[in-house]
């Protein structure tokens, strides 16, 4: 991310490079499911739940004394992730024997609005993400599957600081999620 963000009618936050006032992308980072992967590379575009998605903002900026853009983004990204047990449950609900497995896309839009009202790195994106704006894809390995499915489970109870879901919420989150390239996520997909 490079410039600085600007605000613009309406709103919106978009980065300004050095350029002559060109807009450049914003890394977001887009809470999803295996279901949602495979609805991306079947239609060509993401379709973010609410439009919500999570970044390296200037209020998650602030809210850290120290850290680089890098540790920051992983910050936002692991929003994300934990953003993405909430989006689970229904899936886990509806197939019990469905993988457990937290999925973040990393994309680079032009234009998020902020939302301090539900986190420091929230954003919305209006509409679709082509999948030519997705730079990246995290899923959870095999190994997290039993932690994420606990952890679904009790993600809105550790958010009220229940310390058991804590914990439990603790488990999935000490998991690191494997990184695809773009090419890769059809090749991921039928290996699951």
């Amino acid at each position: 991310m490079k410039g600085k963000p600007t605000s613009t009618v309406g709103g919106d936050l978009v980065w300004m490079s050095a350029e002559r006032g060109a807009v450049s992308p914003m890394r977001v980072y887009i809470p999803a499911t295996l279901s949602m992967l495979r609805t991306l590379v079947d239609s060509g575009e993401l379709i973010p739940v609410a439009g919500t998605a999570f970044a390296l903002t200037p209020m998650l900026r602030e809210s850290y004394a120290a850290g680089d853009t890098e540790e920051l983004e992983y910050v936002a990204m692991n929003e994300a992730a934990r953003a993405s047990l909430r989006l689970l449950a229904p899936e886990l609900e509806d197939d019990p024997a469905a993988l457990a497995r937290r999925v973040v896309v990393a994309a680079d839009v032009e234009r998020v609005r902020l939302r301090p009202d539900l986190d420091d790195a929230a954003v919305t994106i209006t509409g679709s993400v082509a999948a030519c704006a997705v730079a990246a894809v995290h899923v959870d390995v095999a190994e997290a599957e039993d932690a994420v499915r606990a952890a679904v489970a009790v993600v809105d109870a550790a958010d009220l600081g229940d310390p058991d879901a804590e914990f439990a919420l603790g488990d999935a989150e000490d998991h690191d999620m494997a990184w695809y390239a773009t090419q890769e996520i059809a090749f991921l997909l039928e290996l699951l």
